[in-house]
């Protein structure tokens, strides 16, 4: 791995928040996502004390909660989290957006402990068979709910599926769309197209947004890997989108599978130190806060 880069000066006046990553308690509910020996590092619990200490020791500021399994009761979990600490500033949750109540849903989760905090939804994208769920009109009818309650969607998906993301976008110009892990490229492989077409193309759409994460775990994290692996995909993010809709997240304590947090922060800021400070301050703090609506961390 390549040497690490430390935090500015400049970098360290700018509030830092890691906008993507996640928590479970296995005796609450099991991962079944978490299988294999590879994986095997993951199967044990991973809760906000732990969290808390490793991001404030990186200098964060203010954190998203992302979701994890498409189970309804995992929400208001995450939204009581972000009650009971301040760290957490934002949630992005999981609802059926098949289902025909979901504006109700949608209120009834704000009314709960933390649901202030509830900024976005997701679904696992990625493993829905069909590549273009997301334009199904149930989907498409829920993802207008979404829009109309001020929230945002975060994509988690794989390259094949982008084309559907964009047709979605473009059909929803009112709602937000945040890309994940840069729709998982394939950098084990070092291929770049037609991933990088397919891209530039979501971002021409001016309602998407994407995070810096997730970059780590699709290298070859098995073997010997360095920053410079990741580079094409980061400059081709940071073309397309730019730093004011590029946004830093750490996909804790997935990116542990591949490197620690002190180094995933300093390999993004190596990935993004060709940018000038209100850049950088986007990349890592502004963007997040600005997409999600989250309370200025500075104030908290």
């Amino acid at each position: 791995m390549a040497a690490v880069t430390g935090r500015t000066p400049a970098d360290a006046a700018a509030p830092l928040v890691d906008a993507h990553h996640h928590l479970w308690d296995l005796s609450v509910r099991d991962q079944d996502w978490i299988t294999g020996p590879e994986l095997a590092p993951l199967r044990r619990d991973f809760l906000i004390d732990e969290f808390e200490r490793t991001a404030r020791a990186g200098g964060v500021d203010a954190s998203v909660l992302v979701q994890t399994v498409c189970v309804a009761a995992e929400t208001p979990e995450l939204l009581a989290v972000a009650a009971a600490g301040e760290l957490v500033a934002g949630v992005v949750g999981w609802t059926d957006l098949t289902a025909p109540g979901i504006a109700d849903t949608l209120a009834e989760l704000r009314q709960l402990p933390g649901g202030a905090a509830l900024v976005g939804l997701r679904h696992q994208v990625q493993g829905e068979p069909d590549p273009r769920w997301l334009l199904r009109p149930e989907v498409l009818r829920g993802l207008r709910q979404v829009a109309a309650a001020g929230l945002v969607y975060d994509l988690v998906l794989l390259p094949e599926q982008l084309p559907a993301a964009i047709e979605a976008a473009k059909a929803l110009p009112e709602l937000t769309f945040v890309l994940d892990h840069l729709a998982k490229p394939p950098i084990a492989t070092g291929e770049l197209r037609p991933w990088a077409e397919r891209i530039t193309a979501l971002a021409a759409l001016p309602n998407t947004v994407c995070k810096l994460s997730g970059l780590v775990t699709e290298a070859d994290w098995s073997g010997c890997w360095s920053s410079a692996d990741l580079r094409p995909y980061a400059d081709t993010v940071l073309r397309a989108f730019g730093p004011e809709r590029l946004m830093f997240g750490s996909d804790w304590p997935v990116c542990t599978l591949a490197a620690d947090y002190p180094q995933v922060l300093d390999i993004a800021r190596e990935l993004t130190s060709a940018l000038g400070p209100d850049e950088r301050a986007a990349v890592f703090g502004g963007t997040a806060v600005r997409t999600y609506g989250l309370p200025d961390p500075a104030a908290r």
